[in-house]
This record gives C-alpha cells, sequence and structure tokens, in this order.
C-alpha cells in the first residue's frame, strides 16, 4: 500500500514562513519578488544615511573695536613696565613695585577666572600675598638675584595646595588642577622680575628691549586682526594668521634699531634676537588663550567673565616675556 509523501504542500508553506529572508526559487534565486519593496536611496530623507550630516562649523565674527582695545591695553602695559623700569632707582623702587603689584592683581584676577583652580578665592588670596612678598623681598633685598623669588613661589604654590584640601569637592580636584595653581604663582611672580633686573646693570636696557618688541607685537597683531583677519588660524578662534606674523616682524624690527642706538653689549642683532624671543613668547601666550576660550566654547561651558576674558592673553603674554628677558640677560647678553 503506497505512502503519503509528508513533505506535502502545507509544509513547504510552513518552511517558508519560518524563513522570510529565503530567496523564492528559480535560477541563482534571482525570480523577483511579487511586490519588490523599494529601497530608499541615499539622498531619500527617511533612510538612515541621511541623518549622518556633518556638523556645520561656526565661524566666529572678528570684533574689529575689541581687538583695538586689546591691543592698546598691551601698549599700555608696555608702557608702564619700560618707563618704570628706567625711572627706578635705589630710593625710589616703592612706586614700581606698587605699580608691579597692581599689575599682579590683574593677571591674578583674569587667571583665576579663566582656570578656575579649587578654592579660587583660597588660591586667589594666597597668590597675592606670594607676590605682595615678591615685590618687597626684590626692592628691599641686599642682593638683587632670582633666588628669593623661587622660595616665595615655592612657598605661595604649597600654601595654595594646603587651602585647597580642606573642602572634599576641592581636594578631589587637586590631582588633576595642581599644574593650574602653579601656573597662576608663576605668572603673579613674573611681573617681580622687573624690579630684579632693574638692580642689574643690562636690566633697565633689557626691558626696554624686550617690552618695546612684545608690546608691539601685540598691538600690531590685534589691529591687523581689526582690518584684516585673515587667513583665519582657526574658525573658531577670532585671529588671522597675518596680523601674527606681522606683529612679531615689526616687533623684531623695532628691536634691531633700539641695539643700533643702546650701548654694548646690544647690537642689532643681539636687539634683533631679544626682541624676537619676547614677541614670540607674547603672541603664542595671546593665541593660546585665544585657542582655550573656543575649547571652552566648543565643550559647552560657561565662557569667562568678559573682562578677564580680554586681559589674560596680554598679561600672559608678558609674564612669559619678562620671564625670557632674564633668562636671555644671564645667558646671552652677558
Amino acid at each position: 500500500m503506497p505512502k503519503d509523501d509528508p513533505w506535502d504542500a502545507d509544509a513547504s508553506r510552513d518552511v517558508a514562513r519560518l524563513n522570510p529572508g529565503r530567496p523564492k526559487a528559480g535560477m541563482y534565486g534571482a525570480v523577483p519578488d511579487d511586490d519588490p519593496e523599494e529601497r530608499p536611496g541615499p539622498d531619500d530623507p527617511e533612510s538612515g544615511d541621511g541623518e549622518e550630516e556633518f556638523e556645520e562649523i561656526e565661524v566666529v565674527p572678528v570684533r574689529a573695536k575689541l581687538s583695538v582695545a586689546i591691543g592698546g591695553f598691551a601698549a599700555l602695559l608696555a608702557t608702564a613696565l619700560i618707563i618704570g623700569s628706567l625711572t627706578t632707582g635705589p630710593d625710589v623702587r616703592a612706586p614700581y613695585a606698587v605699580v608691579l603689584f597692581g599689575i599682579q592683581l590683574l593677571g591674578l584676577l583674569a587667571w583665576t577666572m579663566a582656570l578656575g583652580p579649587p578654592a579660587a578665592s583660597i588660591t586667589a588670596a594666597v597668590c597675592g600675598v606670594t607676590g605682595l612678598a615678591g615685590c618687597y623681598l626684590a626692592a628691599t633685598a641686599d642682593k638683587a638675584g632670582l633666588t628669593p623669588l623661587l622660595y616665595v613661589t615655592l612657598a605661595g604654590f604649597l600654601a595654595a595646595i594646603v587651602g585647597q584640601v580642606f573642602r572634599s569637592e576641592d581636594r578631589h580636584r587637586i590631582g588633576d588642577s595642581w599644574r593650574t595653581t602653579l601656573l597662576i604663582v608663576l605668572g603673579v611672580v613674573a611681573y617681580v622680575i622687573p624690579i630684579v633686573l632693574s638692580r642689574q646693570p643690562l636690566g633697565a636696557q633689557a626691558i626696554l628691549v624686550c617690552c618695546t618688541g612684545a608690546g608691539l607685537a601685540l598691538l600690531v597683531a590685534r589691529l591687523t586682526d581689526a582690518v584684516f583677519p585673515k587667513p583665519r588660524i582657526a574658525a573658531q578662534v577670532p585671529r588671522g594668521a597675518a596680523g601674527v606674523v606681522l606683529g612679531a616682524m615689526v616687533g623684531t624690527f623695532a628691536t634691531a634699531w633700539l641695539g643700533s642706538q643702546l650701548v654694548l653689549p646690544f647690537t642689532p642683532a643681539k636687539g634683533a634676537v631679544t626682541g624676537l624671543v619676547a614677541a614670540v613668547a607674547a603672541i603664542l601666550v595671546d593665541l593660546a588663550v585665544n585657542f582655550g576660550e573656543a575649547g571652552r566654547r566648543l565643550a559647552g561651558e560657561a565662557p569667562t567673565f568678559w573682562l578677564a576674558r580680554h586681559m589674560t592673553g596680554p598679561l600672559g603674554g608678558f609674564a612669559l616675556a619678562l620671564a625670557a628677558t632674564y633668562a636671555l640677560v644671564h645667558l646671552y647678553l652677558t
């Protein structure tokens, strides 16, 4: 008696339901479906690829009046440092120390608000006392040197770190932010260096050359940004490469001329090298501040207070330029 085939039409339909992605029978499975579904193209807004669109980069505009104001502030800062170094003497160091302490307070305000160290109020107070102590020791010490400033810097840094361990939320940030605290202390103490240099034979002339180079570099760079901020260094940074290059060139040319007018060991070549180092140091710090603010903006963080934000670049640039001036006096000019 013949047996019925168990693989009948009903079984075939059950297998088709269990394997919906299996192609229908035909040559190489290429028989099209009865109702083919249209696949969305890459330009279809409902497709998944259309969702992966590049985010448009925001181009930050250059504010001409603001660039002029920042350049003017840099010029005033350079003028104050130069005039103070040329008019100070054995019995009149106190006025120059007062001026430098005022600049220290401006820098301390700007750097504390921009860098945001733990326990900001305690850190600012400790750094202010450190700057005052540095000015006093530099003006009253029997021998002008950098050693007292190194001790003051170390003491101020340790005191600031101790002041940051009292609160738990501040204590947890010390491991990541101790460099920020050290940077603020070094910036404050850097403005004591002009007092030390003014008491040394080549100090006043070195301050004249370096501050002229740094001040002209920042001024020309900012004025050029107000007129021709191109080519842009970055879309998020409101600075132009033309101003940076032109500022360094003008600062170097001016200091080369000053080197030809000053007494030995200054020469046009040494004046140009000294001014170039100071100009590049000031411009690089100013640019670093601009890039830092752009990074904060891209990260979605709250921007720094506008006054502190615009003073941070010139103040930090002159702080590094003054440190470079001391190194040039003792390593290159003597």
